[in-house]
């Protein structure tokens, strides 16, 4: 891809109306472009970082048996009625009617939706459990907009559904939710941390946000900095007593936002030097509810010996949209203007920055690009070209805006075979395109 042949309208300032990292830079770069108060179009470069991480999250989601579905933005009211949340819900829900006059609304969220589909498909316990979800616009109509993505009125996001027979079914398949967060947000280099949550208008009694660490975010979030020495590894979704064991490793330690904050006991619970008082970015929730909704919604199935009993739930968020702006609070260097992505969802693995003459029909540098390039592309690495008449130094600058974290860099100190090669904020290094090659391919799969 040549950066002439690409939709990338880099601008030259941040934008005085953006206020936090994530949206100075995705406004910058061009990433996204403003349509209304609190919605964005997402031009090709940010595009292509939420569909990688939505990739990530859908691999996660897959793992734990969930199946993907896909339900529509515009619900009918009438559900909403049956669950008794269309009054309750507020000001946040875009409600509508059609041509018919029948009351419609733009989903915020889709237990509703969910349970509707569930109560008419499934009627024996034979069939649990269930688990479902989908990615998809979601619309709340936000009475203060702000901050870009972060806290648009229209986002991205993978909304999971759960249906058991018991309890401890319900659990476990909670817990199930809770590890592939895990391994989800870990493979986007984050340090997210479950934190025992309220359940707000969702209900349910059973809760945990997933929290990165921000100096922007808008939670303030008490814990015992202890957790982030926590990990993972060594728990399948297979045991469920492994599963159970690590929800109990990650609450044993007191951690909580703001609403559900108590000073009492947080000094009683947690010693004052590992006590850590900061602020967060909420990345994902997951509430168990039980019968909420299936009771308001007669959603049962037939059990042994011709009983009939409502379906436990569960339900399980990811704000996909939200984790590209959370990204980049965690990783932009503003100082420096660099931004480093990690690799999994960078939107250009590699960028080739060649020094170009103006009015320079045959340009070496040009013609060497192209065959690094052709290389790069045949070993599956995502590489651009910046073949703008540009001076080297505002290339490399904007590169580093961009994020791609990988240069080659080809003018002066390009001799022979071998190319100027540096990752993002590292000295560079002169290497033959092979090596370069294996280079970025070995740090892909570690």
């Amino acid at each position: 891809m040549l950066l002439s042949n690409s939709f990338i309208p880099v601008l030259k300032n941040n934008p005085s109306e953006a206020k936090i990292k994530s949206h100075q830079l995705m406004l910058r770069v061009g990433m996204i472009k403003q349509a209304s108060a609190g919605i964005y179009s997402w031009l090709p470069l940010g595009f292509k970082v939420m569909k990688k991480i939505e990739d990530i999250v859908r691999q996660e989601q897959n793992k734990i048996g969930a199946q993907e579905i896909l339900m529509p933005t515009i619900q009918s009211s009438e559900i909403w009625k049956e669950s008794g949340r269309y009054d309750d819900y507020g000001e946040e829900m875009l409600r509508i009617t059609d041509r018919q006059n029948r009351e419609m609304l733009y989903g915020p969220t889709n237990e509703e939706q969910v349970t509707e589909i569930f109560r008419s498909s499934i009627k024996s316990y034979k069939s649990l459990p269930q688990l479902l979800y989908h990615i998809q616009w979601k619309f709340r109509d936000e009475i203060r907009p702000r901050f870009g993505i972060m806290r648009g009125r229209e986002f991205y996001m993978k909304d999971a559904y759960s249906f058991d027979i018991n309890d401890d079914d319900a659990t476990y398949s909670y817990n199930k939710f809770f590890l592939s967060y895990l391994k989800t947000f870990k493979r986007l280099k984050l340090s997210a941390i479950p934190m025992a949550a309220d359940t707000g208008p969702i209900g349910g009694n059973l809760s945990h946000e997933f929290i990165i660490l921000a100096n922007t975010g808008e939670s303030k979030i008490f814990t015992d900095k202890r957790i982030f020495d926590l990990d993972h590894d060594g728990y399948t979704i297979d045991d469920r007593k492994s599963l159970d064991d690590l929800r109990k490793k990650y609450e044993q330690y007191y951690a909580v936002a703001d609403e559900k904050f108590d000073k009492n006991d947080f000094e009683k619970k947690v010693l004052e030097e590992n006590r850590l008082i900061t602020k967060g970015i909420e990345v994902g929730h997951i509430f168990y509810f039980g019968d909420k909704y299936s009771k308001a919604l007669n959603a049962s199935v037939d059990l042994p010996g011709g009983k009939k009993d409502f379906v436990k739930m569960g339900s399980y968020g990811i704000g996909v949209s939200r984790l590209v702006g959370a990204l980049i609070e965690a990783n932009y260097d503003n100082i420096n203007e660099i931004m480093k992505w990690p690799l999994s969802v960078a939107p250009y693995e590699c960028a080739i920055i060649p020094m170009l003459k103006k009015n320079n029909t045959i340009n070496i540098n040009l013609i060497k690009s192209n065959q690094a390039y052709k290389y790069l592309i045949s070993k599956n690495i995502d590489t651009i070209i910046d073949d703008s008449d540009e001076n080297i130094s505002s290339k490399i600058k904007k590169f580093n805006l961009i994020g791609a974290p990988f240069q080659i860099i080809i003018g002066n100190n390009s001799e022979g075979e071998l190319f100027e090669f540096k990752e993002i904020g590292k000295d560079s290094q002169k290497l033959k395109i092979e090596e370069i090659a294996n280079k970025i391919q070995t740090i892909k799969l570690n």
